[in-house]
């Protein structure tokens, strides 16, 4: 079983063409979990509407890249809800490590899913960013990580 966390940074490369969207495309293909923090969702949206601002995605596109990642979202990924103990795992993360609040947040979601895959003796989870100061931060909390950009 292969268990990976999608921060935005990585999940994006899914959806419009960067460096390392071709690793990406093809881990999720080979993956049997696909886990992200809801907050996914606004990041993922918020970057593609600035990449139809910008010009790098016309209407059509920036609305087809969306409805696909609702649609994975629903069907593909499993989304952890935002929740008070996640946001105080944040904190106390921020206070460890020089991360930015939505980083905090994925990677206290990550390491609350990682602790409910061990309890249940399931195969680990690996962190996938392609931020290398939250790489540092989740590696340092004793998470696998790769890194998409590494594949480039």
């Amino acid at each position: 079983m292969v268990s990976y966390y999608l921060d935005t940074s990585a999940l994006l490369k899914r959806y419009v063409e960067e460096l390392g969207s071709t690793w990406i495309r093809t881990q999720v293909s080979e993956a049997t979990l696909l886990v992200s923090s809801e907050l996914v969702i606004v990041e993922a949206v918020s970057a593609f509407n600035r990449r139809a601002r910008e010009g790098g995605l016309s209407l059509t596109e920036y609305r087809r890249v969306r409805d696909i990642l609702y649609e994975d979202c629903r069907v593909q990924y499993q989304i952890v809800p935002v929740a008070r103990s996640i946001i105080a795992l944040a904190c106390t993360l921020l206070e460890n490590h020089q991360l930015r609040g939505y980083d905090a947040m994925h990677l206290a979601t990550a390491l609350t899913v990682k602790r409910s895959l061990q309890k249940r003796e399931l195969a680990p989870l690996t962190f996938v960013c392609a931020d290398d100061h939250l790489n540092i931060a989740a590696s340092a909390e004793g998470l696998r990580v790769d890194n998409p950009l590494d594949y480039a």
